[in-house]
């Protein structure tokens, strides 16, 4: 979609890189990607009624705005380094997956991005098994299975708060694998639910393969809401520590 987007803008095949993959369902408010343009290109993203001034890149932010589905924006564009890499650049990637436990379900403005829950959860006992499972681990029960992809990932933040009837998990890690947050998310609610202990989630990470034993979160309530990276002069040496992790680790 942006790809056809930026290739018509551009007049040149243009294939965009994301920071990461989301599940079909899934929302991104904070998804960055990156593509290696042209030179002699780039003047056509350049309208005639550009004004003197502006952000480099804003007109060709409002045309893409004309090519796009009403569900899909770019808020920004920018020159990155030689050495950016959306993907391999990261420092780490959060995500907000939200619940709410509310008789009548979500009020029909959040229904899009909020998952009805219809039990009562013990926020409590889901953040104590949160905690057992921060750091580096291999996630493989909480991952789909993907060939050739590594299960092994830090998980740095995975932390709950209530706000009455919302129910908000903060996720944040160097990287996930496939449906890994959605499958963290499932498994936290067996807890909540007290259909498991808390210590239930830590004992799974023993597990080599997916476990069958919960169902992972639904995908409308879970969005990308940040990727951090580092300062311009460790991009580069960012790119090869990522690279190493993945190829020790497959």
């Amino acid at each position: 979609m942006l790809d056809h987007a930026l290739t018509t803008v551009f007049r040149t095949p243009i294939r965009l890189r994301a920071a990461g993959r989301t599940d079909a369902g899934v929302h991104a408010s904070g998804q960055v990607a990156h593509a290696d343009v042209p030179v002699d290109a780039l003047p056509n993203a350049y309208s005639h009624s550009a004004r003197a001034g502006q952000p480099e890149f804003r007109p060709l932010v409002r045309r893409l705005g004309r090519f796009l589905p009403a569900d899909v924006r770019v808020l920004d564009i920018t020159r990155v380094p030689t050495a950016f890499d959306a993907r391999f650049s990261a420092l780490r990637r959060h995500y907000v997956y939200r619940l709410s436990t509310a008789p009548y379900g979500v009020v029909p403005q959040l229904a899009r991005y909020v998952t009805a829950w219809p039990r009562d959860l013990d926020v409590e006992a889901m953040t104590v098994a949160s905690r057992e499972l921060l750091g580096l681990h291999d996630f493989a029960a909480f991952c789909r299975h993907r060939d050739g992809a590594t299960t092994i990932r830090e998980l740095q933040r995975l932390d709950w708060v209530r706000d009455g009837d919302l129910v908000i998990a903060q996720v944040s890690a160097d990287a996930f694998c496939w449906a890994m947050v959605r499958s963290l998310v499932g498994a936290l609610l067996a807890v909540g639910e007290h259909r498991r202990g808390t210590a239930w989630c830590r004992e799974l990470l023993e597990a080599t393969g997916r476990s069958s034993d919960f169902a992972a979160a639904p995908a409308h309530g879970l969005t990308l809401v940040q990727v951090d990276y580092p300062p311009d002069d460790q991009l580069a040496s960012r790119v090869l520590i990522t690279r190493d992790l993945r190829s020790r680790t497959d």
